[in-house]
């Protein structure tokens, strides 16, 4: 659903026009929520995702993403990699640092999920959520780091949840905890490290349920994503930390409501799917 009240998105003055964000994932979803509103102002964007052909249940591969990028008004550069894969990453840094000379962003998007208990999830499943949301997640920003130190407003955006140590969070699906965690961590981490040299890391997480093809897969999803809000209210969000200051703005676990709330934002009902504010579906981890 796309939000039909067009305030949100005068949040400030401030632009990426120009700008060249590097994402894992986002052939669907939030990913290609935050790409499209960054093609809006005229953004360049490198698309990794392992979607080359259509998925038999998922709508949208890298190739119709990048078109829909181009159709916004952005640039797009397409590329078929996984982010497991040392030498795929290390290859997109190259290409998109070739075909628009630099990175300014780099957007953690890719995340595999599994909300099983300990019992119930297969090692499988296990190390698929540690390699991408974990280890995807620190490769691609580090891979990326040299690019990053050569833009003037540099940013790592990591879609991952504050670090709420609340017991309850690890007791009930502690392996997709430990994994999403480990995404926060790099976050706290390359955030201290890289203070100095000035590229802003920040975590970036919703504050309610959205509206996502995987959530409508779901056994009942029609029905659970009524209570969700749209993609747009992430993507806003994303926009809003990313045209800030790099060395004034580093080190922070946003959720979209917050940060919209910071520019001003006090009606959310555009982003709504239905439901009224006080039925909407908080999110996991807050």
């Amino acid at each position: 659903m796309t939000a039909s009240n067009e305030a949100p998105r005068q949040l400030s003055h401030a632009t990426l026009a120009g700008r060249t964000i590097l994402m894992s994932g986002g052939s669907r979803g939030i990913g290609l929520a935050i790409a499209l509103r960054a093609a809006r102002d005229g953004a360049n964007i490198a698309l990794m995702a392992k979607t080359g052909e259509p998925h038999p249940r998922l709508d949208g591969t890298v190739f119709t993403a990048a078109q829909q990028i181009r159709d916004a008004g952005g640039k797009a550069l397409p590329i078929v990699g996984d982010v497991r894969n040392d030498d795929d990453v290390a290859a997109a840094v190259a290409a998109a640092t070739a075909e628009f000379g630099g990175i300014d962003v780099v957007v953690n998007n890719a995340s595999a999920i599994d909300l099983s208990p300990t019992r119930d999830v297969s090692m499988k499943r296990y190390d698929l959520m540690a390699d991408i949301n974990v280890r995807g997640t620190f490769l691609l920003s580090k891979l990326s780091l040299d690019a990053l130190l050569a833009s003037d407003n540099p940013h790592i955006l990591t879609l991952s949840p504050p670090l709420n140590l609340e017991p309850r969070w690890a007791g009930i699906h502690l392996a997709y905890t430990m994994a999403k965690y480990g995404m926060s961590l790099t976050t706290l981490g390359l955030a201290e490290e890289f203070r100095a040299e000035g590229i802003a890391v920040n975590s970036l997480w919703p504050q309610t349920l959205i509206d996502t093809a995987a959530i409508r897969n779901l056994p009942g999803g029609e029905q659970i994503v009524r209570g969700a809000r749209s993609a747009e209210i992430v993507a806003d969000a994303a926009h809003a930390i990313l045209v800030r200051q790099s060395r004034t703005c580093t080190g922070n676990f946003f959720t979209d409501e917050g940060v919209l709330r910071e520019e001003g934002v006090t009606d959310f009902t555009a982003y709504s799917c239905g439901a009224a504010e006080d039925q909407l579906v908080p999110d996991i981890f807050l």
